[in-house]
């Protein structure tokens, strides 16, 4: 995900605190490929707050939805493809994307 400079970004332990989650799911959710912290030379993670943001959402649908691991992937890769469409897109664009998504989901 990346990190600008200036901005706030979180160790392993203190982004598993702010979110309530072991370290551990957060390496299992890293290996699942659904988020990707920045690493320092020496490979410890550092979250930024939209990586943080982003574990809040697959939290929410793991917790809340009881999403598994691959139904995570399907709907975050969806609205990832969805997110970023220009705000001024038309609605045969939009049409045109959700077609899309939904394709992607269903490819294994």
């Amino acid at each position: 995900m990346g990190f600008r400079h200036g901005e706030p970004v979180f160790v392993i332990s203190v982004a598993a605190r702010l979110l309530e989650m072991h370290p551990q799911t957060l390496r299992k959710y890293e290996r699942a490929g659904l988020i990707r912290p920045s690493r320092s030379a020496g490979s410890h993670r550092f979250y930024s707050p939209a990586d943080v943001a982003r574990l809040r959402r697959i939290q929410y649908l793991v917790e809340e939805r009881g999403l598994n691991v691959a139904g995570v992937e399907m709907a975050l890769g969806m609205t990832d493809h969805l997110d970023a469409l220009a705000p001024t897109s038309t609605a045969e664009e939009l049409r045109t994307a959700i077609d899309e998504a939904t394709r992607r989901s269903r490819v294994p």
